[in-house]
């Protein structure tokens, strides 16, 4: 082989060593931006409820009247000795939970809890928007939570569930603020209890309190430690039937 042919051959070595080199650092920066491009996208995903939230408006909601529950006191209603305790379990965003305390709360408040057969125990089971972005059931059970701070949690409640639709949203900061005001709530408190979100302990501790006690689904009920309905939305009949039963039991 001739020197001008080695060189020849050297260099298209070279040039195809060169060519390899910037395809190389081509497929580098296309791997890199498709990687900033995700990231951005991921942080939008995340930053865009809370910029969502952030801006939007109240809007119309339902109002409530305020009523008298029996021995109201934070979360629980009715004499603190009562021998018989119904523990309820709930999360604002479930159908089931709101269609229990609109239809059958009722008739347990009247029927066992004023007449002194039972206490009454709220307990929070937010988990509903486990793995979601819109934290709905989280927010309203600490709002409802500064709402208790104010002996107001029932009202509290009942104006959650007279606005629970299932849209993405519902429970927003600005949405669960216009709730407090429209109840007369001392809004200075009730924001920095929110903000702060004071009570998060004790919904964390109800939480695993509900774990203790196996709830299987919103709304769970049970009375004196035993699940009601375990899967399913109670009856009144059956609540009032346990109930009896344990006071029974009790020497009643």
């Amino acid at each position: 082989m001739s020197r001008k042919q080695d060189t020849s051959s050297k260099s298209k070595r070279q040039l195809l060593k060169e060519q390899r080199k910037r395809k190389e650092r081509q497929q580098r920066l296309f791997m890199i931006g498709g990687i900033v491009v995700v990231a951005l996208l991921l942080v939008g995903l995340i930053a865009l409820p809370a910029i969502q939230d952030s801006s939007t408006p109240v809007g119309e909601f339902n109002r409530i009247t305020p009523v008298d529950y029996p021995n109201e006191n934070g979360t629980t209603l009715g004499d603190p000795n009562a021998k018989v305790t119904i523990d309820l379990f709930e999360d604002f965003q479930c159908h089931a939970c709101q269609s229990y305390t609109e239809s059958i709360e009722p008739q347990v408040i009247s029927q066992l809890v004023a007449t002194g057969k039972a206490k009454y125990v709220f307990h929070q089971y937010p988990f509903l928007d486990d793995g979601y972005a819109d934290k709905s059931s989280d927010n309203a059970a600490n709002a409802s939570e500064c709402a208790a701070e104010q002996n107001r949690f029932w009202d509290y409640k009942a104006i959650l569930y007279a606005n629970r639709n299932g849209v993405v949203g519902e429970f927003n900061d600005q949405r669960l603020t216009a709730f407090a005001e429209s109840l007369g709530l001392d809004m200075n408190q009730f924001n920095t209890c929110y903000s702060e979100r004071r009570y998060q302990d004790q919904i964390d501790a109800d939480l695993q309190l509900g774990k203790e006690m196996d709830v299987q689904g919103t709304p769970s009920v049970f009375v004196n430690g035993e699940n009601v309905s375990p899967g399913r939305v109670p009856t009144f009949e059956q609540i009032s039937a346990l109930v009896d039963q344990k006071l029974s039991e009790a020497g009643n």
